[in-house]
């Protein structure tokens, strides 16, 4: 990755033996239907993440926290009328406005001896805080792993479905990635920060822009790694495995979906 987060390359293997995937990848790709499916499928599936997200990790006051959960059940439930991928990117983009407006309550009361760390909205290029840093960072994390995943089941991590192609931007890693953020990424940076695994002494904030120490970097891609680790029941079968095994089931999935094998992509919406 870069200084700032941004997802490079992997180094590897020589990749996929065979391109019957990729082929049936790069056809979906032409079909603007079939992807607005997808994608419609993905941003209901981010929404009802950081629904649970926010359920499960609440501290705050109980009333904000029901007008919250009940925002995204509505965005949530709308997906399935949006006509175009412009009214998609609006649902997901008010999404997105609620449920980090609503982060900070995730924090709470601070047991003594642990900073209280500021979250006003999502900031990037650069991070403005140390809680932004933190995501970025693991957002960057999650990326590469997806992209990982992407490749060994023979897809091609750089064109996507969803998100637009862009020249150094893995977009399929981040199409994937959409409804995991909240539910391995964000999961990750609050047990670093309420935990205490990442402290103020872990930043430097230099003009506009605030950045992880290297031991911050250390600390944060431990807590990172450890959740990637737990184990959950995967939602489509039922049986218990790693998040980091399970990114691996995923990307098998959609290769399923894309090759015709399987009727529609389930993404992970736990329950």
């Amino acid at each position: 990755m870069s200084s700032g987060f941004w997802y490079l390359g992997s180094t590897g293997g020589r990749g996929p033996r065979s391109a019957t995937s990729r082929a049936a990848q790069y056809r979906i790709a032409g079909d603007g239907a079939a992807r607005l499916a997808f994608a419609k499928d993905l941003v209901a599936a981010k929404l009802k993440n950081q629904r649970t997200l926010l359920r499960r990790n609440w501290r705050g006051a109980a009333e904000a926290r029901d007008r919250a959960l009940d925002r995204l059940r509505r965005l949530a439930d709308r997906v399935a009328e949006a006509g175009s991928q412009a009214s998609l990117l609006g649902l997901e983009g008010d999404g997105a406005a609620v449920y980090f407006r609503a982060l900070p309550a995730l924090f709470g009361e601070r047991p003594s001896g642990l900073p209280a760390f500021r979250f006003d909205k999502r900031t990037r290029r650069p991070p403005a805080d140390p809680v932004n840093a933190c995501l970025s960072l693991s957002y960057a994390l999650l990326t590469r792993a997806v992209a990982t995943a992407l490749e060994i089941a023979g897809l091609d991590p750089w064109a996507g479905l969803y998100h637009q192609d862009r020249p150094g931007r893995p977009a399929l890693a981040l199409d994937l990635m959409e409804p995991l953020r909240p539910i391995v990424a964000d999961s990750a940076v609050l047990t670093a920060l309420n935990q205490g695994e990442v402290t103020q002494d872990s930043f430097v904030t230099i003009g506009p822009g605030c950045n992880l120490t290297a031991a911050g970097r250390r600390a944060m891609i431990g807590a990172f790694e450890r959740r990637m680790e737990q184990e959950a029941t995967h939602p489509a079968f039922g049986y218990r495995l790693s998040m980091r095994r399970s990114l691996h089931v995923q990307a098998r999935l959609l290769a399923r979906w894309l090759r015709g094998e399987i009727p529609h992509y389930p993404p992970y919406v736990p329950r």
